[in-house]
């Protein structure tokens, strides 16, 4: 039940302090996304820097699930590239399914840092869009993004 407590507040603490919250230039590609379930909302853009996430800027509003988890999220991605980003992503979804199963949220610890916190959230599906909306903005995002920064010739989308 500690543990529980624990990650409430870390839930909390996103919430009430949000880390990267408000929309920022430049950016390569901006996405909206809505969970229709229970109205949550973000817009989200992607800033890359080669294949890199420079910065990822958001606005939203909802419950305290969704805009935690973007803010939990941000704190994951900044500086990484676009494939370790969207692995990390995995490695939440997979959480998200573990059905409150804390030997999972152990064995994900070090990769997914706070966002381990939504461990608990897995245990009610109802939730687990609101955890997952930001994620799935944010895998959307980056496709857009590395279409415009590594744009397709005609002759490659031939080979």
């Amino acid at each position: 039940m500690q543990l529980e407590s624990m990650y409430q507040d870390v839930i909390l603490d996103h919430y009430k302090n949000p880390h990267g919250r408000g929309l920022r230039e430049p950016f390569e590609a901006e996405v909206h996304h809505v969970n229709p379930t229970c109205g949550d909302e973000v817009t989200l853009r992607v800033h890359l820097e080669g294949d890199t996430i420079a910065d990822v800027s958001y606005e939203g509003m909802g419950c305290s699930i969704s805009q935690a988890s973007v803010s939990a999220m941000y704190d994951l991605v900044i500086g990484r590239t676009v494939p370790q980003a969207l692995e990390t992503g995995e490695h939440f979804r997979t959480l998200m399914q573990a059905k409150g199963d804390l030997s999972v949220a152990a064995k994900l610890e070090d990769e997914l840092e706070d966002a381990v916190a939504f461990a608990g959230v897995s245990k009610y599906p109802a939730r687990i869009k609101c955890a997952l909306m930001s994620w799935m903005a944010l895998k959307d995002a980056s496709a857009r993004a590395m279409s415009v920064a590594h744009p397709t010739t005609p002759t490659e989308a031939k080979s």
